[in-house]
């Protein structure tokens, strides 16, 4: 017998709710390689991301800690924590590759069976799509991600 819920939409709010009550990598880093914040003007949203990098092994530098603060809602709060959940380990390359991937699910691009299986929780995130005012709550930390991250690349 499954111990998974009949309704995977119960199962996606499970992973949200978690995130949103305990949200990960919220302290902030002492020493960060770079710091981006992206604010909503309409809904008072906030993301805040901080990143210090490894060093690189030939691969480019992963991404050693991940700070990610948000103030608002439920949404924007466990995206942040889904985010640094998911980028901490990763290279400056790979986490842009992630990021476009969560981009492309929330604008409902169809994405090839690995590219979900790259998502991991983040999938959970897609429900959001059914509350098109909300899909920016779910895009901010990612903005701010994207935003980080170029300017790391621009050093």
């Amino acid at each position: 017998m499954s111990s998974l819920p009949d309704n995977p939409d119960a199962l996606y709010g499970d992973v949200i709710m978690d995130h949103y009550r305990s949200p990960r990598h919220r302290a902030r880093l002492s020493c960060a390689d770079v710091e981006a914040e992206e604010f909503n003007p309409f809904c008072g949203d906030r993301a805040t991301l901080q990143l210090r990098l490894g060093h690189s092994d030939g691969d480019g530098a992963p991404i050693q800690a991940v700070s990610a603060l948000a103030e608002g809602c439920s949404i924007i709060q466990a995206s942040a924590s889904l985010l640094a959940d998911n980028v901490h380990g990763r290279t400056v390359e790979q986490a842009a590759d992630l990021s476009q991937l969560f981009r492309d699910l929330m604008q409902g691009k169809p994405l090839p069976s690995v590219a979900v299986a790259e998502l991991g929780d983040l999938e959970a995130l897609e429900v959001v799509r059914r509350y098109p005012v909300r899909i920016k709550c779910a895009l901010l930390p990612w903005v701010a991600l994207e935003a980080g991250l170029r300017r790391l690349s621009q050093r």
